[in-house]
């Protein structure tokens, strides 16, 4: 095939020259959430160019996420090591990967592990961010670069790639769908609850994200009482996690349903099958925003205009990065130290709107 032409400086005009592409490669390694917004990508992909093969360069947390997408035919799963044996997982990825070629590359993770890979990976054309936002000298590794653009939601960020080769994002779809196995683990599990269920992701693996176990105490106790909702706590297995859903069973006199757990696709059933989910910003309030089951997201630490639910249920932010009620602020990429603005009586006001605007 005959890709698009590269200039001697790697920055080129925009658009996808030549036949279909046959063998396109995705890399983003790690975090559950960019996993999800990878999804909307590698589905443009398809009905783009429907004879082309998929292959994600993953790594094994998010790829237990999404292993059976139907958008992806092939992942090549980079098993970090550490230490004095760091470089031995790029020399397995070598290993994997020396007998394939691909017409297409998009370096979707600006990190440098992935900028190494990139460079490993043989393909024709190397798609990655612009200088300014490619952080550890990724664009080195690049040899097509999508143009600067003032920041956006980082779902939008992604669809960067799609218009620099001329295909459409829309309709944004996500595909996160379950198994007949997992429908019916799904049926047992809410076939013993006496309630629709509210799922709360008790926190992340930022504690700068995390919200406090008393409001999350006092939350769950007017969720039971005022909406007849059986909250059910979800996230991973992390010290951090089990300590503050063990803190946070020890302060509620709800009766709540301890689920969590290091079983990534149970976590995507209980989100799929709740009346409506709370959770701050992480990877499970982006699989509710693809599932469509409402999220309450409690943001101060991240820009919910960046990193919030994407279209959707943006009504049902806590928005305590603003500092004051009604900050106009812009998109950007910077933290706050806002989670302590998140206040009880504002997550009850957005579980209230999900309830009366999405919920029937």
């Amino acid at each position: 095939m005959t890709p698009a032409s590269v200039t001697r400086a790697g920055e080129n005009q925009p658009g996808w020259s030549g036949p279909p592409p046959r063998e396109i490669c995705l890399i983003m390694l790690s975090a559950i959430g960019d996993a999800v917004h990878v999804l909307p990508v590698a589905n443009a992909l398809k009905r783009a160019w429907p004879d082309a093969r998929v292959t994600w360069v993953i790594q094994p947390v998010p790829h237990a996420l999404v292993r059976d997408h139907p958008a992806i035919d092939d992942f090549v799963v980079f098993r970090r090591r550490h230490g004095l044996e760091a470089w031995l997982g790029f020399a397995d990825f070598a290993h994997e990967v020396r007998e394939r070629h691909f017409d297409l590359l998009l370096g979707l993770q600006v990190y440098f592990k992935a900028g190494v890979l990139t460079a490993l990976a043989p393909a024709d054309v190397k798609v990655g961010f612009d200088r300014v936002r490619a952080r550890d000298a990724q664009w080195l590794f690049t040899n097509r670069r999508i143009p600067p653009h003032p920041p956006q939601h980082v779902q939008d960020q992604y669809f960067e790639f799609l218009r620099y080769l001329g295909v459409d994002p829309e309709p944004v779809v996500w595909g996160l769908g379950l198994s007949d196995a997992e429908r019916e683990a799904q049926a047992t599990f809410f076939g013993r609850l006496d309630a629709r269920a509210c799922a709360v992701v008790v926190g992340t693996s930022k504690p700068e994200k995390n919200w406090s176990a008393e409001g999350f105490a006092r939350v769950l106790e007017e969720v039971e009482r005022a909406h007849g909702l059986r909250p059910v706590l979800v996230g991973g297995p992390s010290a951090v996690e089990r300590s503050l859903a063990d803190e946070i069973l020890a302060r509620t006199s709800a009766t709540v349903v301890d689920a969590l757990g290091d079983d990534l696709r149970r976590l995507v059933w209980i989100l799929d099958g709740s009346a409506i989910a709370i959770s701050p910003d992480t990877g499970p309030l982006h699989i509710s925003r693809a599932l469509e089951t409402p999220v309450v997201g409690l943001f101060g630490y991240t820009n919910p205009k960046r990193s919030g639910p994407y279209r959707l249920y943006q009504d049902l932010v806590v928005d305590g990065y603003a500092t004051h009620p009604g900050e106009e602020y812009p998109i950007e990429h910077t933290y706050r130290d806002g989670m302590s603005r998140v206040s009880v009586d504002a997550v009850l006001e957005k579980v209230d709107l999900a309830m009366s605007r999405y919920v029937r």
